[in-house]
């Protein structure tokens, strides 16, 4: 049976919290917003989906900043710090099928695991990056643009490609 998660229209008191200074452009979805927490003047881009869930919340520090198109699944929970910068199109994804055993099981059937993503103050996620579940950018570590990130970042590196390597440090 189909079962629709909603339209994702929301308005600024449905959320857990919405700081002072919050910008929403036009077409922000919030799915779930009473488990959304937002700090003082975060700001949101054109057409960003913040996919809350009913089990764990999204949390946004004061002053970050999260780009147009931006797409987070919250399933397993994302904590994001203060003055982080999060480019256009940046998929933060929470949550994976686990594989059947039975190889004719089809895999979305498989159970869900859930792992928490973790941005620490002041990290920088470059534009169409990819974040998987369970793991943690460290303070000031800059992800390049497409990056698929499966490995926690130590705090200051710097990480790119597919799938994500150390660079060096900044």
């Amino acid at each position: 049976m189909a079962r629709s998660h909603g339209t994702g229209e929301f308005t600024a008191s449905d959320l857990a919290r919405c700081g002072a200074g919050v910008v929403f452009e036009p077409g922000v979805l919030i799915f779930h917003p009473e488990n959304v927490e937002l700090g003082d003047d975060v700001y949101v881009g054109h057409q960003s989906i913040l996919k809350g869930y009913h089990l764990n919340r999204l949390v946004v520090g004061a002053r970050s900043w999260i780009g147009q198109q931006c797409f987070f699944h919250a399933a397993g929970g994302i904590t994001i710090g203060e003055r982080v910068g999060i480019g256009p199109a940046v998929r933060i994804l929470t949550s994976k099928h686990r594989l059947p055993a039975d190889r004719a099981t089809p895999i979305m059937d498989g159970e869900l695991e859930l792992a928490p993503v973790v941005l620490e103050d002041g990290c920088d996620i470059g534009v169409g990056a990819i974040l998987l579940p369970g793991v943690t950018i460290g303070r000031g570590a800059q992800v390049g643009a497409g990056a698929v990130v499966t490995h926690d970042v130590a705090p200051y590196a710097i990480v790119a490609g597919v799938p994500a390597r150390p660079l060096g440090t900044r």
